[in-house]
């Protein structure tokens, strides 16, 4: 039998724990990251926002059970008065982008390392899960705590009544970006007559888990000498059986192009478009994700 190879960067990799009723996923983004934050030139506190943003993305986008070209998993943080006025990332088969709106005079005014609160104030998060079957589920919860990540646990307690723990660690030197991340769920029990695991937060099992998944240092997550097979087997050595599931390989994707935009602009009615065109005659369309701007022939 071949031994497959083990994960390094830009998979992801899922794993259970059968007898624990837990499933996680894990991911750690390199080449990926850094081909999103270069179509921007992004400040330092938006950068690592972007880089955890994008983690998220991974890690809940592998949650879904089919990743066909219509499954789809949308993070959107929000707010009217806060620095950064919007922040979106997406996941769709392996697909990653992502793209953060701020005030940039704001922002330098915060100082290095702002925390989620400055650069939000009264936002909202808003996860949307589309299925490839065209079923579509969304949940939008406070932007409090200290990172997203809590405020995507939030999310999961909240909307899906999951127990869940996500750990994300990111960097940012002379080697360039990077950002890797853990999410661990402990799943609902859907016997007849028994108590559902996600109303026990206080499960043996759950807490078993979670003081485990805690342990997982930074430095760990970022190591890109560690596979995530090896981070795994640290965390989880002592369990009966854990089961590893390979997951997508990950890349930046974004659907844009002018056909794209050319189908959607041509719907308008003709004196809205003539409204559209600039003072060279043409309709030109900017994508925010890569960058990009078309000029469309209609």
């Amino acid at each position: 039998m071949t031994t497959p190879p083990e994960t390094f960067a830009d998979k992801l990799l899922g794993f259970t724990l059968p007898a624990r009723s837990a499933r996680a996923r894990v991911v750690r983004l390199d080449k990926v990251i850094s081909d999103v934050l270069s179509a921007h030139d992004y400040p330092p506190p938006v950068t690592h926002l972007l880089g955890e943003a994008l983690v998220l993305a991974a890690l809940m986008g592998g949650l879904l059970k089919a990743e066909g070209d219509d499954a789809q998993l949308t993070m959107q943080a929000q707010t009217k008065t806060g620095i950064v006025s919007l922040l979106v990332c997406d996941y769709r088969g392996g697909n990653l982008r992502g793209y953060a709106d701020f005030d940039s005079e704001r922002l330098a005014a915060l100082g290095a390392n702002p925390p989620l609160s400055a650069l939000f104030g009264q936002g909202f998060l808003a996860i949307t899960f589309e299925t490839e079957g065209g079923q579509r589920y969304q949940g939008i919860v406070p932007l409090e705590g200290e990172t997203l990540a809590e405020a995507c646990e939030q999310y999961f307690s909240q909307s899906e009544q999951l127990p869940t723990m996500i750990r994300i660690a990111s960097r940012s030197n002379a080697d360039g970006q990077g950002a890797a991340g853990l999410l661990i769920q402990h799943l609902a029990d859907g016997e007849e007559g028994r108590e559902r695991l996600h109303a026990r937060m206080d499960h043996p099992d759950w807490e078993h888990v979670a003081v485990i998944s805690s342990t997982i240092s930074h430095d760990e997550l970022l190591d890109p000498n560690l596979s995530l097979e090896s981070i795994t087997w640290r965390l989880f050595h002592e369990e009966d059986e854990v089961r590893i599931q390979p997951g997508a390989s990950l890349a930046r994707g974004c659907r844009c192009s002018a056909d794209y935009y050319t189908s959607v602009i041509s719907r308008f009615p003709k004196s809205e478009r003539e409204d559209m065109r600039g003072d060279d005659g043409q309709i030109s369309v900017d994508c925010a994700f890569c960058a990009r701007s078309f000029p469309l022939p209609i």
